[in-house]
């Protein structure tokens, strides 16, 4: 495993000493339901009652107590939000969009993007610390005018943990199928001007199928520190290691998934990932205004083998890029009884980035790619990506109940590439097997490709009692083409001519208590997207594909989340959404697939909780949890379906005294048998073939968790 060496870590704390990011405050959420307290659509604490959007929310508390050993296990409980397994934390997200790796969400640690719009990477999630965060909380649909592209299918922000107010220290231990171990340290201390906080993450797993072994070490630093002038300072540095073998989303025929699903076609495929990601971040609050300056530094490395490609495009692929930003932003609260507040800010990034890249022959025993030899250079360039990002935002409250707001954000944004191969676009040959196949990957010469791009909001929340509020918002967003979409262009000669992708969202919400147990939200949502990139694939030789903007999709749904405190000892939670994703405008392939539902998109997403607190677990819990994944198109053509899955989950702990707790969990409690994702072939690009990513087998998992004061 490649690690960051730890002098470079704290050489690199050192050397912008006073640092720290604020917007993003802390994880705790005041859970009054109307009441509640979120930080990401504003960049700042902002009543969830004012907000004209469907936010959802994790608090520590819930993250300290489900542990997940994945994304998944802890994201799946707000309301219209899933996120498969690819292997160790990879995975896939489907927020009001179909399941797929495609750009569409922004990932934030502390209201930080963890990547460049340029160097997305759909497996964001396992570049930060998820199971010791203070809180994750997902805007769903479009970002707001706060938030530039990528942020079409929602934003993601994962909160640090703030620097306890008295001295602890705590170790969590834990193991579990098939190899799993893990270890868990955190601590801190604070005084009256400074508190400070540590978090180390290790992480091993043999993995459940075959050569799918996974590491991980990564981990925090944070420093609070008070200035006699009032204001504030939050350093946070985090680090993410990763090297894993990639079953990933590495799908198998149908006979191999029934009969044995552990077996993986591809063992040789790897993925090495290097994150880190330093801010620094000044606040200063008055009674009437607030200023926010936050710079930060980022830095991404990944090597990788794409399993997914071995069929069309075997290539050993490496990116690296070194980010330096700033996000300004001053908040004023005007006079008079309407509460008006205007926000100004402007985002700043600069990221030069490399990629190399050389073609694989990839050898096969039977379906098993056992070996490989490595080939010449396809790709060798340079990219910087450029970034400046000025918005407005306004709020006012013409009456005691209603409360307005509008936002504007305008984004200039631009490559700056240089090929360094001097030769024309290489012709060659790989071996598929046996079968020689002749390969071009066109390279464009040097080139500047630059987007601009004006994004509106509109929203308004309304009052209707102390118990009940609704809202409803117009959201514009877009998503530039990524760097490997515009320079990375395989076969394509016109690869700079892409458009950005455009999407308009309306939605309407309403948000309220039944009683003293009982709260809901429920949320009504219409999207359509223009210009999609999607990757057209010759049907003669299905070896050729290039990316194009394609036409017109639609995405409309419900989302519901319930909690009701049945009795003292008795939760029950229940989220829910129903949607429907067609393709309202679509030829692609040589093929019209408009007014056909869009595949992988499944029409139900449902996550239901029993959380039982008997006194004789002397204050632990134990909780049943049932996941619905309702069936999806498993072909454009819509010709055949997955019939989705029922997947049941079982999580018990119990305290010895205030330091000690032993706990328990059992993941696909009845042992079915599953897909993440699931395909239909028709024959005309390639064989006829039914194809099944499996999910992970019953697994039993035990923790100890010890806090030394």
């Amino acid at each position: 495993m490649k690690l960051m060496p730890l002098t470079a870590t704290l050489s690199a704390v050192l050397s912008l000493g006073t640092v720290t990011a604020v917007y993003a405050e802390e994880a705790a959420v005041e859970q009054e339901n109307l009441g509640e307290i979120t930080v990401t659509g504003t960049r700042e604490k902002t009543l969830k009652a004012e907000t004209p959007a469907t936010v959802g929310t994790v608090d520590s508390e819930e993250i300290a107590n489900v542990k997940p050993s994945h994304p998944s296990e802890i994201m799946s409980r707000i309301p219209g939000v899933h996120i498969n397994v690819t292997g160790g934390e990879g995975h896939m997200t489907a927020i009001r969009q179909p399941l797929s790796t495609s750009p569409l969400y922004l990932y934030l640690e502390d209201g930080i993007p963890t990547r460049s719009t340029g160097f997305f990477n759909h497996n964001a999630m396992y570049e930060v610390n998820v199971p010791q965060a203070g809180g994750i909380e997902v805007n769903k649909g479009p970002g707001t005018a706060l938030y530039g592209s990528d942020a079409i299918g929602g934003v993601i922000n994962v909160l640090t943990r703030p620097s306890p107010t008295e001295a602890e220290a705590e170790i969590n231990l834990e193991g579990g199928a098939n190899g799993w171990q893990r270890v868990l340290l955190t601590g801190g201390n604070s005084n009256d001007t400074d508190g400070f906080r540590a978090d180390l993450n290790l992480t091993h797993t043999d993995g459940w199928r075959d050569s799918t072994e996974y590491d991980r070490v990564g981990g925090m630093l944070r420093w609070d520190h008070s200035l006699e002038s009032g204001a504030t300072l939050k350093t946070v540095l985090t680090t993410s290691n990763i090297d894993q073998q990639t079953a990933g989303s590495s799908r198998l025929l149908a006979a191999d998934f029934y009969d044995d699903p552990t077996i993986n076609y591809t063992p040789i495929s790897y993925r090495e990932v290097e994150a880190l990601r330093l801010s620094t971040a000044y606040e200063k609050e008055s009674s009437d205004s607030l200023l926010s300056i936050t710079p930060f530094y980022r830095h991404n490395r990944m090597e990788y083998m794409p399993n997914w490609s071995f069929g069309y495009d075997p290539a050993i692929k490496t990116t690296e890029s070194d980010s330096l930003g700033m996000l300004v932003k001053y908040r004023m609260d005007l006079d008079g009884d309407s509460r008006s507040r205007i926000i100004a800010g402007v985002d700043f990034d600069y990221t030069p980035g490399e990629r190399l890249e050389n073609n694989i022959d990839a050898y096969k025993t039977g379906a098993i790619y056992t070996s490989y030899v490595l080939g010449e250079v396809i790709y060798d360039y340079d990219v910087t990506y450029e970034g400046i990002s000025p918005y407005l935002h306004f709020e006012t409250s013409p009456t005691d109940r209603l409360r307005l707001n509008a936002g504007l954000r305008y984004d200039h944004i631009g490559y700056d590439y240089t090929d360094n191969i001097a030769a024309a676009p290489t012709s060659y040959s790989v071996d598929f097997n046996g079968s020689i196949r002749n390969r071009t990957n066109n390279r464009p010469t040097d080139a500047v490709v630059n987007f601009s791009q004006l994004s509106p909001k509109l929203g308004a929340t309304y009052v209707f009692s102390d118990d009940l509020n609704g809202f409803a918002s117009y959201r514009r967003a877009f998503r530039a083409p990524s760097e490997g979409q515009l320079f990375r262009p395989g076969s394509s000669a016109v690869s700079l001519d892409l458009e950005a992708v455009k999407v308009d969202s309306y939605e309407l919400g309403l948000r309220g208590k039944a009683s003293k147990s009982f709260d809901y939200e429920i949320s009504l949502y219409h999207m359509i997207k223009k210009d999609d990139l999607v990757t057209f694939i010759d049907p003669v030789d299905t070896t050729i594909r290039y990316t194009v903007n394609a036409g017109e999709t639609q995405h409309q749904g419900i989302e519901l989340g319930l909690n009701n405190k049945l009795t003292e000892e008795l939760k029950l939670a229940f989220s829910y959404s129903y949607a429907k994703h067609t393709y309202a405008d679509w030829v692609h392939s040589g093929n019209d697939y408009t007014d056909n539902e869009m595949a992988v998109a499944p029409r139900e997403i449902m996550n239901t909780r029993l959380n039982w607190t008997p006194s004789i677990l002397n204050g632990g819990n134990a909780e049943l949890e049932w996941e619905r994944l309702g069936e999806y198109w498993m072909d454009n053509d819509n010709t055949y379906k997955y019939g989705g899955h029922n997947l049941l989950n079982f999580r018990a702990k119990y305290n010895f005294d205030k330091k000690l707790e032993l706990y328990g969990r059992v993941m696909n409690l009845a042992d079915k048998l599953y897909a993440t994702n699931a395909s239909y072939t028709p024959a005309g690009f390639g064989p006829e073939k039914f194809e099944y990513a499996p999910g992970m087998s019953r697994a039993v998992y035990v923790g100890v968790n010890y806090n030394f004061y």
